[in-house]
């Protein structure tokens, strides 16, 4: 699928292209795993339409969401979101499978569940599955730097995307582990009086984001941002 590049100004980019030009693993520190979280809004700000992100997404939204599963080593996914959205194995499609191995990773990702009070849905399909690679990290394991370290030292980690939810994301900024931001605008005004937003419980003040590059298709918007620290 092409994508119009916006920013920087450039020809439309096909999202089988994009895991190659992310080039996250270059950039991971030395004692953590570099740490992407990717989350959909409407224009309005809203995270979910009926608890589900699936009516804020597009083909394209997909399309982006792939590419990303298919640039990094983890995907880590609190517990609210892996209950949810009822996760199952995070790449099925052999092509992309090929795709990930080609760029010198598994050929699936590590599946990352983080959960202090041990509250974990184990019925949902992705723990059910016994080809699926899955850590579950709870209780004082779950704090998020100690959880990354672990990771990077014991499975040889260096790239970790986020899918959320919202508290996991505040949980994460609040421990100064956050790299980048990956965020699709969809063209639709949710409404609502209470709005849920991509972050939620974060109270260490406000974060200052570098925009990176920003891609179009069928009026969704592509942002990609890097946290300035």
């Amino acid at each position: 699928m092409l994508l119009n590049r916006l920013y920087p100004a450039g020809p439309p980019v096909d999202d089988g292209d994009l895991p190659a030009q992310f080039a996250f693993a270059e950039r991971a520190p030395a004692d953590r795993p570099y740490l992407v979280v990717n989350m959909v809004a409407s224009v309005d700000g809203r995270a979910t339409l009926d608890g589900l992100t699936e009516k804020l997404s597009s083909p394209a939204d997909k399309a982006v969401f792939f590419a990303l599963r298919a640039s990094v080593d983890a995907v880590l996914v609190g517990t609210g979101t892996l209950r949810a959205e009822q996760y199952g194995r995070l790449i099925k499609r052999p092509e992309r499978r090929a795709q990930r191995v080609a760029l010198g990773l598994e050929p699936e990702p590590l599946a990352l569940v983080l959960s202090r009070s041990g509250d974990v849905p184990r019925d949902v399909p992705l723990l059910r599955d016994p080809d699926a690679r899955v850590v579950v990290l709870t209780g004082d394991d779950a704090e998020p730097r100690r959880a990354l370290r672990r990771l990077r030292v014991e499975h040889g980690v260096r790239t970790v995307l986020c899918e959320g939810g919202p508290r996991l994301n505040g949980a994460l900024l609040d421990a100064g582990v956050v790299d980048e931001l990956f965020l699709t605008v969809s063209p639709l005004l949710a409404g609502g009086d209470e709005p849920r937003t991509i972050v939620e419980g974060h109270g260490a003040g406000a974060v200052a984001l570098e925009l990176v590059s920003v891609l179009e298709s069928g009026g969704s918007l592509f942002l990609r941002y890097r946290l300035v620290s």
